[in-house]
C-alpha cells in the first residue's frame, strides 16, 4: 500500500489524523517528529524540491499545514504558507500521479456574520466581514486556489472546513488559547457574538471520511454546536468552577477599554493579553451547519460537554497553574 502524505502533521488536527489513519503515513515536517511507524521527511511545503521528495511514491495527500495567528504582522507569512504552499502541494500531487487531495481550510471562510445566522457550503466567501483578519483572508485565498486548481486540472481536490477546534492535544494553544484566557480570569465581560466549535478528533475523522467519500471540487463544513459566546463562557464556568463575567460588553466598548486594561491590569498583578482582533472576532457569529458532511460523509460530532471536559483536563495537564 502506498503511504499517505500529511502536511501539518504536528498541528492540532494533524496529530489526531495521524493517530486515526490505519494506512502507512508519511509526513512532511520542518522540525523533528518522532512518531513510531511514521515516515518523516524534513522540509517545507513552500519549497517545491522538499514537497517532491515527500510526495514520491505516495498515494494520497492531506494538506493541513497552516499558521493560526491573530497578529497583523503575520499576514504575508500566512499568505505564503496558505496559498503558495497549497499550490506547490497540489501541483506536486498531480505530477506524481496521486489519487486525490484533501485540503484543510476553515469554517471562517464562509460561516461568519454580524447576526446570528447559520451558514452552509453554499454561503459566499466573507471577504468583507473578515477583511481585517489576516488568518481568514488568507484561508479564503487558499480555498479559492485549491478549488481553482481542481477546476483547471481536474485533479481531485476536496476541501474540509472545520470550525473552532477544541479537545485534547493542542500543544501550541493555537485553538484553545481563548479557553486559557478564560481560566486565567482575563475575560472581564461577556462577548456579544457566537461561535461553533468541534472536537479535533471528530474533525480528523471527518477529514478522513472526506478522503474516502468526498466529492472532488466540493467543500464540507465540519462543525459542532452553535452557541452564543455567553453560553460558551457559562459552560466553561460550570465545568471549571471558575466564575463567568456577569455583564455583556459591546465590541466597541471592549476595544475602547482594552488599552487601559493592558496598562492597568499588570499594576494589579494580573494579566490582560487579549488583543484587538480577539475582541473583534468575539463580537460576530460563526454559526455553521454540517448537514452536508453528515449526509455525504457520515460525519458525526460528540456531545459538546465531553469536548469541553477533555479540553479543560488537557489544559490542566499541560498548565497546572490554570486549575488554581
Amino acid at each position: 500500500m502506498k503511504p499517505t502524505l500529511i502536511t501539518g502533521a504536528t498541528g492540532f488536527l494533524g496529530q489526531h489524523l495521524v493517530a486515526q489513519l490505519r494506512e502507512p503515513v508519511r509526513v512532511l515536517n520542518r522540525g523533528d517528529m518522532k512518531t513510531p511507524g511514521v515516515d518523516v521527511v524534513r522540509g517545507d511545503v513552500t519549497v517545491p524540491a522538499d514537497v517532491d521528495r515527500a510526495m514520491k511514491g505516495c498515494g494520497r495527500v492531506y494538506h493541513l499545514a497552516g499558521l493560526v495567528s491573530r497578529q497583523p504582522a503575520d499576514r504575508e507569512k500566512m499568505m505564503a504558507l496558505h496559498v503558495d504552499g497549497t499550490r506547490v502541494v497540489l501541483d506536486a500531487a498531480r505530477r506524481h500521479g496521486l489519487e486525490r487531495a484533501v485540503v484543510a481550510s476553515s469554517s471562517g471562510t464562509i460561516a461568519v456574520s454580524r447576526d446570528a445566522r447559520e451558514h452552509d457550503e453554499e454561503s459566499g466567501y466573507k471577504e468583507k466581514e473578515t477583511a481585517r483578519w489576516a488568518y481568514y483572508i488568507t484561508k479564503i485565498a487558499q480555498e479559492k486556489a485549491a478549488l481553482a486548481f481542481h477546476a483547471e486540472t481536474k485533479f481531485p481536490v476536496i476541501v474540509v472546513n472545520p470550525s473552532l477546534l477544541l479537545g485534547p492535544g493542542d500543544e501550541r494553544c493555537s485553538s484553545t488559547g481563548d479557553v486559557i484566557l478564560f481560566l486565567e480570569g482575563q475575560v472581564l465581560s461577556l462577548p456579544t457574538g457566537g461561535l461553533n466549535f468541534v472536537d479535533a478528533r471528530d474533525a480528523a475523522a471527518g477529514a478522513a471520511a472526506a478522503m474516502e467519500r468526498g466529492r472532488p471540487g466540493e467543500r464540507y463544513l465540519l462543525g459542532g454546536v452553535n452557541w452564543t459566546a455567553a453560553q460558551f463562557m457559562r459552560e466553561l464556568a460550570r465545568l471549571s468552577g471558575r466564575r463567568a463575567p456577569f455583564l455583556a460588553s459591546p465590541t466597541w466598548m471592549s476595544l475602547l477599554t482594552a488599552p487601559l486594561l493592558r496598562r492597568a491590569m499588570p499594576l494589579a498583578g494580573r494579566k490582560f493579553d487579549i488583543d484587538d482582533e480577539t475582541i473583534e472576532i468575539s463580537g460576530v457569529f460563526w454559526y455553521c451547519n454540517s448537514a452536508k458532511a453528515r449526509r455525504e460523509l457520515g460525519y458525526t460530532a460528540r456531545e459538546p460537554e465531553a469536548t469541553l471536559r477533555d479540553t479543560l483536563e488537557d489544559i490542566y495537564r499541560r498548565r497546572p497553574e490554570s486549575k488554581r
